[in-house]
């Protein structure tokens, strides 16, 4: 502006504001700025990605100059050197710029996927057009859009930006091309419209209304709408990482954050959301057997952390976060296995909910056939004991690693192996050309299936009759009790406090292993089962600077056995990045938490569960004092039902 560059670094902010509009995803800033020579501009800037066309966004800015007059100068560009902590994504294969357009094609450096973006720039002010010319700057082509402007006169700049990758064709640089031709002559309020219209329809099936407690209601929509903003929509070979698309941590991969926490929420609101993710893990079936088979097992053992291709990326040594000079080993990628049942019981979960027996057939059924023979092989016979044991693994309970016979991990390897032989009855009756497919793929014969019966009635998991205690782990009793409410308050994890060798010699959990199992299979064990471990694992768990998954979980729990805290757990969970809560909102999203708040509220504090015995959805509500109502939609077998439930 008349040749100062505008930056918050420089001048004087005599005023700010920053708002994100959950209803029509629309950021906005308002600034009024003051230059080092004294010039007041009042500048809002606009920006949305649109909903109603995946390859369009718009950014535009309004500057009006409150006590000068001059020129107004607007630079845009193409930026080709994107990078994720220091690792640089692209390699620039091509651009081009000229007067108001440019137009960038870069390639992934290892998987060869091509992104093609261009962008048209136009600047305004009354009746008139600036000039615009291009500045072609080596991968970083740009615009530049030049205007007069009067005392007290608005300038508004209008940049559109489309985007193709080779993953929507063969010939996504034309496609841009074509595309940039016509975003001169783009209409901003019918482009903003029709997005906000997409996105009134997304709401209008996924909103939860909560009355009574505001703070609750909005981080809820928030939450609500960092995973709709996350979901691939049009592509079934991508996933939604742990941090969504909102930050750098864990580097995009993928965990059982999407299949526990955050697909649920897909599978009752928007199942063909549930169906793409599921379909990733599918596409994915090569990296999960070439990962079993590296083992030494037969079967799909799927990757801790997934990226593109379904392989093992768990990064194998970590610096110290407190002493960089050291490297710290992760055995997640190696020895945390349960994310292969993870994937197998949402893919059950989503076939039960949607009726989609067309992706069962086709996809899912594979997928738990060949979970299961992983867990089949994995399984170890103890011949003194006459049992099948699971050792030297890691729970969801991050804080205890190396152990025997986790009961999460096993229960679930034998819900596995059962789903597995539930399906081959169920495939010979409605879908016998895929049976004889995957029998003749997978070559599964008489004395596998054998095997299979075997490992799941003889699977050992832990059981106190006389107490109803179940043991987390083997010797995990036998661990130092800590009182962890003696030690407050405190700022960190007891893993920073105590070290991670420090930790694991504890009885503290990061997360509760044993009541994440009774959630996720509540039929397993009857309700003084449930009261005795919640009574017993609640205590000894780190709940505010361990797992970010474990409040929301923990709040429903809380629910089923009527204790009064599961408010202050749904409460730490809707807080984490509002607030910041956990000093990492940096990193990204915590995806797993947003899924889980969502469960929380449903499955919670309106209490929703399936009944097998009469095959109905009943509700058992537990809501919060302060709360005067819930409201929320969800589809089951394809028809929307609607739940009012009030105080």
């Amino acid at each position: 502006m008349n040749g100062e560059r505008f930056s918050l670094e420089n001048g004087k902010i005599l005023a700010y504001e920053r708002r994100l509009d959950l209803k029509t995803a629309t950021l906005s800033r308002s600034v009024r700025w003051e230059s080092p020579q004294g010039h007041i501009s009042r500048l809002v800037f606009e920006r949305f990605a649109s909903l109603a066309d995946i390859h369009l966004c718009g950014v535009r800015v309004s500057i009006t100059a409150e006590n000068y007059q001059g020129s107004i100068e607007i630079r845009s560009g193409l930026n080709g050197n994107a990078d994720n902590l220091g690792f640089l994504h692209w390699n620039g294969v091509g651009q081009s710029a000229a007067k108001n357009s440019a137009t960038l094609l870069c390639r992934t450096r290892s998987s060869a996927i091509d992104l093609c973006i261009g962008l048209t720039q136009t600047l305004t002010a009354s009746d008139r057009t600036g000039r615009s010319f291009a500045w072609d700057v080596h991968n970083h082509p740009s615009v530049v859009s030049k205007i007069g402007i009067e005392k007290g006169e608005t300038a508004v700049a209008t940049k559109w930006v489309t985007l193709a990758t080779s993953r929507d064709g063969k010939k996504a640089l034309v496609q841009t091309q074509r595309r940039v031709h016509k975003l001169s002559a783009l209409n901003w309020e019918e482009a903003y419209q029709a997005h906000c219209a997409a996105w009134e329809n997304e709401w209008n099936h996924c909103d939860m209304v909560i009355e009574g407690d505001d703070e609750a209601q909005l981080a809820v929509r928030f939450n609500i709408f960092q995973l709709l903003i996350a979901a691939p929509r049009s592509d079934e070979h991508v996933n939604i990482g742990a941090k969504t698309l909102s930050g750098y941590g864990y580097r995009g991969h993928a965990f059982w954050d999407t299949e526990i926490f955050m697909l649920p929420f897909f599978t009752y609101t928007r199942p063909e959301i549930a169906r793409n993710l599921l379909s990733y893990r599918w596409h994915n079936l090569p990296g999960a057997r070439a990962k079993a088979s590296a083992n030494g097992f037969n079967g799909a053992q799927y990757p801790w952390e997934s990226a593109a291709t379904g392989e093992e990326v768990t990064p194998t040594w970590v610096p110290d976060p407190k002493d960089h000079t050291q490297l710290i080993r992760i055995w997640t990628g190696d020895i945390e296995i349960h994310i292969s049942a993870d994937v197998s019981f949402a893919i059950w979960q989503y076939w039960k909910a949607s009726a989609d027996d067309e992706f069962f057939a086709k996809r899912g059924a594979e997928v738990i056939l060949d979970t299961a023979r992983f867990w089949a092989a994995r399984a170890e016979w103890v011949e003194e004991l006459q049992r099948y044991e699971i050792s030297d693994i890691i729970g969801p309970d991050e804080y205890h690693d190396h152990v025997d016979n986790n009961l999460y991990t096993n229960a679930l390897a034998r819900w596995n192996l059962q789903r597995a032989l539930d399906t081959l009855p169920w495939l010979e009756t409605h879908a016998p050309a895929e049976l004889r497919r995957l029998k003749k793929a997978l070559q599964i014969d008489a004395a596998e299936l054998k095997k299979w019966q075997h490992v799941i009635d003889h699977l050992y998991l832990p059981y106190n009759e006389k107490t109803r205690l179940i043991e987390q782990f083997d010797g995990y009793f036998a661990r130092k009790d800590v009182d962890l409410a003696a030690m407050e308050p405190r700022s960190e994890s007891i893993q920073s406090i105590f070290g991670i060798e420090g930790a694991a010699a504890t009885q503290v959990l990061k997360q509760p292993d044993v009541l994440m199992l009774m959630y996720l299979l509540p039929d397993l064990y009857d309700q003084a089962t449930l009261e005795a471990n919640y009574r017993y694992y609640t205590p000894r768990t780190d709940h505010t600077f361990g797992s970010s998954l474990g409040p929301s979980i923990q709040a429903i729990m809380a629910c089923r056995v009527g204790d009064v805290t599961a408010y202050e757990h749904f409460m730490r969970a809707a807080r984490a990045d509002l607030f910041d809560v956990r000093n990492n909102a940096g990193d990204g999203i915590h995806g797993a938490s947003a899924g889980g708040l969502w469960q929380a509220v449903v499955f919670g504090f309106a209490g929703l569960r399936y009944s097998a015995a009469d095959q109905q959805w009943h509700t058992h509500p537990a809501l919060p004092k302060n709360w005067k109502r819930v409201a929320f939609k969800m589809m089951i077998h394809g028809k929307e039902l609607s739940f009012d439930i009030h105080q």
